[in-house]
C-alpha cells in the first residue's frame, strides 16, 4: 500500500542532481519494465520482449494515434520510452510510483543529450534500441503524478540537457529484455 504521496519541492529536487549525474555513462542496468495495455493501465514486468513491429510486445503503443504522423499512425519514433532510474527514484520517492511515469524501461544510465544523442544505439538484453531525435517532455500527467516542481524540474534547461524526463526510442532489433540486464552503449 502506498503511503499519500508528498511532492518534493524545487530545492528537494535540485539537491538530488548529483546522484543523477554520478549515472553510469556506458554500460547501465535496467531496473524497471512496464507495459502499458491500453491508457493507465500498467503491467509491471520481469521479462518483456521488444519487437520491430510492436515495440514493447503487449503494450498500447501501436493502438494510439500519434499527431506527429500525417496520417495518424502510430510515430516508431517514440516505440519505446525510457527514463533515468535515478532520476525517477528521485521524483517518485517510492519504487511503487515509477510506473505511473508511463515509460517502458528504467534503466541506470546517463541519458544526458551528451552521452546519448540521437542515433546512439543501446543493447539491452538481446535487443537494441536506437535514441530517435523526438523529445521527451513533462506533460499534465506527469505534473498530476509527480508534482508541478518535478515537471518544472524536468523541463528547465539543465533537465532538458540531462534528459531528466527521459529519452524516445525505436526498436532496431527485437530480442528479449529483463529487469538486471545490461543496457550498453554501443
Amino acid at each position: 500500500m502506498m503511503s499519500a504521496v508528498t511532492h518534493l519541492t524545487s530545492e528537494e529536487l535540485e539537491a538530488g542532481l548529483s546522484e543523477i549525474r554520478e549515472s553510469p555513462k556506458d554500460a547501465g542496468v535496467v531496473r524497471l519494465i512496464v507495459r502499458r495495455p491500453q491508457p493507465g493501465a500498467r503491467e509491471v514486468l520481469e521479462e518483456g520482449e521488444l519487437s520491430l513491429a510492436e515495440g514493447l510486445v503487449g503494450d498500447g503503443w501501436k493502438a494510439r494515434a500519434s499527431s506527429r504522423t500525417k496520417d495518424g499512425s502510430p510515430d516508431t519514433n517514440s516505440q519505446v520510452t525510457v527514463m533515468n532510474a535515478r532520476a525517477i527514484a528521485l521524483l517518485a520517492r517510492e519504487k511503487a510510483r515509477w510506473e505511473l511515469a508511463g515509460d517502458q524501461l528504467f534503466i541506470d544510465l546517463d541519458l544526458s543529450a551528451s552521452n546519448l544523442p540521437p542515433g546512439t544505439r543501446l543493447a539491452v538484453g538481446s535487443a537494441m534500441i536506437e535514441v530517435t531525435v523526438q523529445p521527451h517532455t513533462g506533460c499534465n500527467k506527469f505534473h498530476g503524478r509527480y508534482g508541478l516542481d518535478a515537471l518544472k524540474f524536468v523541463n528547465s534547461p539543465e533537465g532538458r540537457k540531462l534528459n531528466l524526463r527521459g529519452i524516445n526510442a525505436k526498436v532496431v532489433q527485437g530480442g528479449v529484455i529483463r529487469v538486471g540486464d545490461a543496457a550498453r552503449k554501443m
